[in-house]
């Protein structure tokens, strides 16, 4: 995977706070990476972000293993059940804490999630060298929630990334993400699509 550069600015503190979940995520190369408004930033959209979101593979990254290693570069829960409400909600609720920068550290399951995750790609962002959920990925991601941001989120990324995107591989994993939360994304992703397909009014 090459080495591509996120030219965004973004505040010293989500800087800080990146240095420190890049090294643990370096100890499991492979197990993990960036997703959310930090990926979407890597990946050339212009927006802001104040938190930072990562996943790892539950199969190989354990609960204890992540709070462990997220104590050894100053990252600590941010509430005080945190095992327990990662064990019940699959995501660690945690703060850096020079930084104060939340961070949301997910533990992958899915079929998807996984081959997201071994798919994704070494990108320096603000000089830091992390996994980063590719665009393609991003927008499976961000087409389950579909909040106004995600909206906007998949928008730029098929305006951006449209030529190396695999349209037929998003809809298959965005129909059985569907059908788990019986919700029609489907049928919104193609009303977007075919919203963007239109030629611009002359």
């Amino acid at each position: 995977m090459g080495g591509k550069t996120s030219s965004t600015k973004l505040s010293s503190r989500i800087v800080r706070s990146i240095e420190a979940i890049g090294q643990v995520l370096a100890r499991h190369p492979s197990k993990g990476m960036v997703i959310g408004g930090l990926a979407i930033i890597a990946r050339g959209f212009e927006r802001t972000t104040n938190d930072v979101d990562v996943t790892f593979s539950g199969a190989d990254v354990s609960i204890e293993t992540l709070l462990g290693e997220l104590h050894s570069v100053g990252i600590e829960p941010r509430i005080s059940d945190a095992a327990e409400f990662a064990a019940a909600n699959q995501v660690l609720l945690v703060r850096h804490t020079a930084s104060r920068v939340d961070l949301d550290v997910s533990r992958a399951w899915l079929s998807f999630e996984l081959e997201a995750i071994a798919r994704a790609e070494v990108t320096k962002i603000a000089g830091v060298s992390l996994p980063v959920a590719r665009a393609e990925d991003l927008v499976i991601y961000k087409m389950i929630p579909w909040r106004p941001r995600d909206q906007q989120d998949v928008e730029r990324m098929l305006l951006l990334h449209g030529a190396t995107i695999d349209l037929s591989r998003v809809r298959r994993h965005v129909r059985e993400l569907s059908e788990a939360i019986e919700a029609d994304r489907l049928g919104e992703l193609d009303t977007l699509v075919a919203r963007l397909s239109k030629p611009a009014p002359r």
